[in-house]
């Protein structure tokens, strides 16, 4: 088994806190230093806890709007080697690109769905540990499909399938990750994202950057 995760949990409603505390901890690959109810005690224990990655809810107290992502900036800010994964209930891309505005590394936007995929949700929280990025699949479609939408978009070159393993990377999946979902073999998946970075005019990146080129490019090209 994998080193367990140290994380601090910050969510202001009692009954999901302790819920999303016990179904971490029974896990038995995370351990949760502290469940906080509002930012300020979520910075509070990042101080004093130093964890490998956070999970917080996106709206907490005082002002229930977007103390979590203002938390995740700070404690990015504070210590940059600490992982933040926000939970959303918003599919709207303004809350990622609110949270990505000043880059992607450690950081990851999730809906509060994925609570009831504990195997996705541990895997998004090693992500941000080690510094990478994911972004809730179904966020990922909604840009993708309004990117599509745009005659104008460099998504439109794309092929279906060259899409479908551009989603895959934005959930921050690695390479054999990839394979395994899409029943591609190496060189062809190889393939396809030589074509993707060909076709947005994108540098070729080292892997747990890839998320990072995808945001960028969508964020250069928003409306």
């Amino acid at each position: 088994m994998a080193e367990r995760l140290r994380i601090v949990l910050a969510e202001d409603n009692y009954l999901v806190r302790e819920g999303t505390r016990r179904l971490l901890e029974d896990s038995g690959e995370v351990e949760v230093l502290a469940a906080v109810g509002n930012a300020g005690e979520l910075r509070d224990a990042v101080r004093r806890l130093r964890p490998d990655a956070v999970l917080t809810d996106i709206r907490m107290p005082p002002g229930h709007h977007m103390e979590g992502i203002e938390a995740a900036h700070a404690i990015q800010a504070e210590h940059p080697g600490t992982g933040v994964a926000v939970l959303s209930q918003h599919t709207d891309e303004s809350y990622a690109f609110a949270l990505l505005r000043n880059g992607t590394a450690g950081l990851a936007y999730l809906l509060k769905d994925r609570l009831g995929d504990l195997e996705d949700l541990i895997r998004a929280l090693r992500a941000v540990a080690r510094g990478g990025s994911v972004i809730d699949p179904q966020v990922v479609d909604a840009l993708v499909a309004r990117r599509t939408r745009t005659v104008t978009s460099p998504l439109t070159a794309l092929t279906p399938r060259e899409l479908d393993v551009l989603r895959e990377m934005a959930q921050g999946k690695t390479n054999a990750g990839i394979e395994r979902s899409l029943h591609l073999s190496a060189s062809t998946l190889e393939k396809h994202v030589n074509s993707i970075f060909g076709k947005l005019g994108l540098a070729e990146e080292p892997v747990h950057r890839r998320v990072a080129a995808v945001l960028t490019f969508l964020r250069e090209h928003r409306d």
